[in-house]
């Protein structure tokens, strides 16, 4: 299967790309461009409330700074701390920040990182929201630490959810040192609104071994059994990791396995395909109606938050994204490594996850009809096809083996707090 080829209408493999980033501490002089590798820096990380992947690499960064002998606070909210759990040598600060806008209490948090990073040569906020505070705490502070902003989110839909994005987007860039972006279309925003400095992030799954076929064929018998299915009856599994939540838009992968049953025939092709969906949120209740509108034609099973993703991705014959934005997904970098056949929308920074070991899906043309029926293509034509699964698997291994780690993120991130003069 050579580069380029397209399945399922408009699906072609990946582009090839790598991402690349990424109480007050007692003071002891401004950080400044030349400082020597390997001194101690005196970091902030800042976040509002944030789940999942956002809460997991701000542990991995606190973990890692820490680790490598820098001073490190977090300020977050409660609820954020018991997610991102309490790596050693770690300070947490309370940060009196919720989930939408309250300028009294959005005063108080500006007011406490105001006080916090008085003692920092850095701060790096995660979010826009954490990163407007941050700007907007550093013009209320006598303390000029280099500011250091990371975005994870595209603009949510909604013309009043988008313009307060577009306001906090702008006191960002008007604030921030340097912008990181989880996607190449993020870094683009930062530079359109005018970032003094923009460019990538680092954002890396944790680092796994390559399976042996034991392990896998281990793997694929006991999901199987626990799914009720039998391990060599030959049934097809799909997986699909995420919230639960427009932005994941799994409701459209239901459409398109819809129509993958269709054209779907048992006597040529086995039994039909199971899907699984993987995670919890919002959309739940919607989804599992239209799961159940579909039971006579699909198998889409709702299995909620389970602990044993790396096990369920060793086992599918495909991981799918329907996603309508990703910034670098971790699961899909753990489908990779996994060596699982990957079919994603072509979307945020998925492309530059996959390289050329998936097969990306348009998803701007069309509407959701035109998405799920390219997805559905596509998921088609490698089920059918167990040498383009073989292909794709072996891609997959590569391209893991080339993905960015923990310490390519903690030194990108370091780079980019040592890189650079801090603005007044």
């Amino acid at each position: 299967m050579g580069g380029g080829a397209r399945l399922g209408g408009r699906a072609r493999h990946a582009r090839p790309g790598r991402g690349v980033a990424g109480g007050a501490l007692p003071r002891t002089g401004r950080l400044a461009a030349g400082r020597g590798e390997g001194e101690q820096v005196k970091v902030l990380l800042v976040t509002a409330l944030v789940t999942g992947g956002v809460a997991a690499h701000v542990r991995m960064l606190a973990t890692g700074l820490a680790g490598s002998g820098h001073r490190v606070v977090v300020a977050c909210p409660a609820a954020t701390a018991h997610r991102i759990g309490p790596p050693e040598d770690v300070t947490y600060v309370p940060l009196p920040v919720g989930s939408r806008a309250r300028p009294a209490q959005d005063r108080r948090a500006v007011a406490v990182l105001a006080r916090t990073m008085a003692g920092a040569d850095v701060v790096h906020a995660h979010g826009l929201r954490a990163g407007a505070l941050a700007a907007t705490a550093r013009r209320a502070s006598r303390a000029r630490p280099r500011l250091v902003v990371t975005t994870h989110n595209a603009a949510p839909e909604g013309r009043a959810a988008r313009a307060v994005y577009a306001v906090l987007e702008q006191i960002v860039a008007h604030g921030a040192d340097l912008v990181l972006g989880v996607s190449p279309d993020l870094v683009d925003r930062a530079r359109r609104a005018g970032a003094r400095g923009a460019a990538p992030a680092v954002v890396p799954a944790a680092t796994r071994a390559v399976p042996t076929p034991e392990e896998r064929q281990d793997a694929r018998a006991r999901v199987r059994r626990g799914l009720g299915l039998d391990p060599g009856g030959g049934v097809r599994v799909l997986v699909t990791v995420g919230r639960l939540a427009a932005q994941k838009d799994q409701m459209t992968l239901v459409d398109a396995m819809e129509q993958v049953a269709t054209t779907w025939r048992r006597s040529v092709d086995g039994p039909p395909p199971v899907l699984l969906v993987v995670g919890e949120g919002p959309d739940r209740p919607a989804l599992e109606a239209r799961a159940a509108s579909t039971h006579e034609r699909t198998d889409v099973r709702l299995v909620g938050h389970r602990d044993d993703v790396p096990d369920l991705l060793l086992a599918a014959d495909v991981a799918i994204s329907s996603a309508r934005w990703e910034g670098q997904p971790v699961w899909l970098q753990e489908a990779l490594q996994a060596g699982t056949p990957v079919v994603a929308t072509d979307v945020g920074g998925t492309a530059t996850v996959l390289g050329d070991a998936g097969v990306l899906v348009d998803a701007a043309t069309g509407g959701r009809g035109g998405t799920a029926q390219r997805l559905a293509g596509a998921v088609s034509r490698v089920l059918r096809d167990e040498a383009l699964r073989s292909d794709l698997g072996a891609r997959a291994l590569v391209r893991a083996a080339g993905l960015p780690t923990a310490e390519d993120a903690l030194a990108a991130a370091l780079a980019a707090y040592l890189d650079g003069p801090t603005s007044a």
